[in-house]
């Protein structure tokens, strides 16, 4: 098997603090035999790499398919982000990047002291910021999902074969939508998907729902994030706690390398 490795792996396995299972599997949507295996964490850098004038990766990444190639069932996709750049993307509310910080006691693999401690400021990373965020990244899927992407992305053909279109496009983006309304509602997000919310996604998934109607259902979460939002309805903040997190991250490597 060619496996793919970018990065520095002792840097990065040597200085991590937290790992926990993303994609399906976190959010309860997994289907046996059908999907992959990712997992995301965060590393904190040796003292060279934040202080120093050399130039090194944020990141390690290592998947047991070759760049280009799609995952599929059996396959494994490993990101590890240096803290620094992990912040920088959660701050942005990143949806995928946010999850390590919500992930059940279950799709924990690898948590330090430092760790459960960036976990307990999942909190300060929820914002209307975040929230937006949501939103792009579920417009995005369902542009795909409608085969209105701009972009140059493949869909799944063994999936237009079965169903006549892409279920796992709509998936995500229903999934997204979702998530996005609870986010906006109730400032929070809760890792697996709410019992209803995560069966009518895997409808979705197994071609059991018809794509207008999975259209018409993001097109109204679409709408009532958006009145959220708008209104100031929302007990999110306008931005993260940057403050909060700042000065937690400079503590944190500082107690890390022993300073």
């Amino acid at each position: 098997m060619n496996n793919v490795e970018y990065g520095d792996r002792d840097a990065a396995l040597s200085g991590e603090i937290l790992r926990t299972v993303v994609g399906s599997g976190v959010h309860g949507i997994a289907i046996p035999g059908t999907d992959d295996h990712d997992e995301l964490g965060v590393y904190i850098e040796p003292p060279a790499y934040v202080l120093g004038v050399g130039s090194h990766r944020e990141d390690y990444i290592w998947r047991t398919q070759p760049e280009g190639v799609r995952s599929g069932h059996g396959d494994t996709d490993l990101v590890l982000y240096s803290l620094r750049k992990y912040l920088r993307l959660a701050l942005k509310g990143n949806p995928t990047v946010l999850l390590p910080l919500f992930a059940p006691e279950e799709s924990l693999v690898t948590v330090t002291p430092l760790g459960e401690e960036l976990r307990s400021l999942r909190d300060a990373f929820l914002s209307r910021l975040a929230a937006e965020r949501f939103l792009g990244y579920m417009n995005g899927q369902h542009e795909r999902m409608l085969g209105q992407s701009r972009r140059n992305v493949p869909n799944r053909p063994e999936l237009i074969e079965r169903y006549g279109w892409d279920v796992k496009y709509g998936s995500h983006a229903l999934r997204l939508a979702f998530q996005g309304r609870e986010l906006a509602a109730e400032a929070r997000l809760t890792l697996p998907m709410p019992g209803i919310e995560r069966e009518r996604v895997l409808a979705v998934k197994r071609g059991e729902v018809p794509r207008e109607e999975v259209s018409a259902q993001i097109t109204q979460l679409e709408a009532e994030v958006r009145g959220l939002l708008d209104s100031g309805r929302t007990p999110l903040p306008l931005d993260p706690d940057l403050a909060r997190i700042d000065a937690w991250a400079v503590s944190a490597q500082r107690r890390h390398w022993g300073w």
